[in-house]
């Protein structure tokens, strides 16, 4: 990226509008554990000319890229959007911020990118013949097409998590399948991509470019071929990624949505009937790319409460909520652990003994954090998916029918 072309990133995003006011930084939640760091000093590091010095900087990679701080901003700069750019353009400097896990993400999405390599990408679906789902491209003994609106489910990298995760109980695969039963239930038979790749969301938000343009290449193609109307996913980073930048890149592309969207508006419309069976307090954690990124707030809430819960609100809750600690798989520091210890905080001062997320991202940084690797003592709170306890209520209906 050329310095013209960093000029560019300043003005699409308003940064040239920036006040240094500060607001960004006291609403940001890594300035309240790391010192010195502040969004707003990324923007004048490159105001003032110095390029180099700001995309070598630590700094850079600490962001969030959460969106508090375009909540608050007077002058509406689009942050999250200029970290994203500068980071693409710190790469291709070689400079990189550091990747959790080992870099094992990483390494199975640049995998996928290269193509060429066969998956068992369907192994999620564990041979549970009561789902009805169209695979595509068609395999042996396949049914008839769906009727109607073609309708496909991207189960993303949920398959992945089960054995990256699998010690924290994180029930990935799953909540995979529960999505689909859920849809099914909605009169919808999802069209499941045989050879899905990962959409790219970490990659583009790590600046990696040239690998997310070739996973977009990659699951464009198989979009196209599928001939599907809609995409639904179960996670908010797919349906940020597929929703905006691939149609941003791609020009025409299928509409993609979160399944509590679908779900809530079933439930709205009387297309969905939740038995209100449920009782007791839970507690809902926003995903950033679901709730500021997107703007979904109150849709998974109107399913928990269909569900018959009262959801509690945290301190910080809907615009204002924090997010969990880590994004992209870049960092998981002191920092990341204290931000995590201070959203659980607030989710046990509820006195909800459940917290329901709708981001699988979430639920993992969350168990990490009670599971002791974060934390000491044992567990006050269960973290839980909202999709398994819609589908568990959906069971129990058909059970008593």
């Amino acid at each position: 990226m050329t310095s013209e072309a960093l000029r560019t990133a300043l003005a699409e995003t308003r940064a040239y509008f920036c006040l240094s006011c500060g607001k960004c930084t006291a609403s940001c939640p890594v300035a309240r554990w790391e010192e010195g760091f502040s969004p707003r000093r990324l923007v004048e590091g490159l105001l003032a000319g110095e390029a180099e010095a700001t995309l070598a900087q630590d700094a850079l990679w600490q962001c969030l890229t959460c969106l508090r701080c375009e909540m608050v901003c007077p002058s509406g700069v689009r942050l999250g959007e200029f970290v994203r750019r500068v980071r693409a353009a710190a790469r291709e400097r070689a400079f990189a911020g550091p990747c959790t896990h080992g870099g094992a993400v990483e390494a199975w999405r640049r995998l996928m990118a290269q193509g060429g390599r066969p998956q068992s990408r369907l192994r999620w679906l564990g041979g549970d013949a009561s789902l009805q789902v169209e695979v595509w491209p068609p395999q042996e003994e396949a049914g008839p097409p769906a009727e109607g609106e073609r309708t496909l489910f991207f189960v993303g990298c949920l398959p992945y998590y089960q054995v990256l995760f699998g010690d924290l109980g994180v029930p990935a695969e799953e909540m995979a399948r529960q999505a689909v039963r859920l849809l099914n239930a909605l009169g919808i038979r999802p069209v499941v991509l045989a050879d899905e790749r990962c959409c790219g969301h970490d990659l583009l938000w790590q600046g990696d470019e040239a690998t997310f343009a070739r996973l977009l290449g990659a699951n464009a193609r198989l979009v196209a071929e599928a001939r599907v109307d809609r995409i639904v996913t179960l996670c908010p980073e797919c349906a940020l990624t597929l929703a905006k930048d691939y149609p941003a890149r791609l020009g025409a592309f299928p509409p993609a949505v979160h399944l509590s969207e679908v779900a809530a508006q079933a439930l709205q419309e009387g297309r969905l009937t939740l038995p209100r069976r449920a009782q007791g307090l839970v507690t809902y954690q926003d995903p950033c790319r679901l709730g500021r990124h997107l703007g979904v707030y109150e849709a998974p809430r109107a399913l928990l409460e269909g569900l018959g819960y009262t959801v509690v609100e945290m301190a910080h809750h809907g615009k204002g909520a924090l997010c969990c600690g880590t994004s992209a798989w870049v960092n998981c520091t002191a920092t990341s652990k204290a931000i995590q210890e201070e959203r659980l905080r607030e989710a046990q001062e509820t006195g909800a003994p459940v917290l329901v997320t709708a981001c699988p991202k979430c639920q993992i940084h969350f168990r990490c954090a009670l599971a002791g690797k974060a934390r000491g003592g044992e567990p006050r709170l269960a973290v839980q998916d909202w999709v398994l306890l819609v589908a568990a209520a959906l069971d129990q209906g058909g059970e008593d029918a």
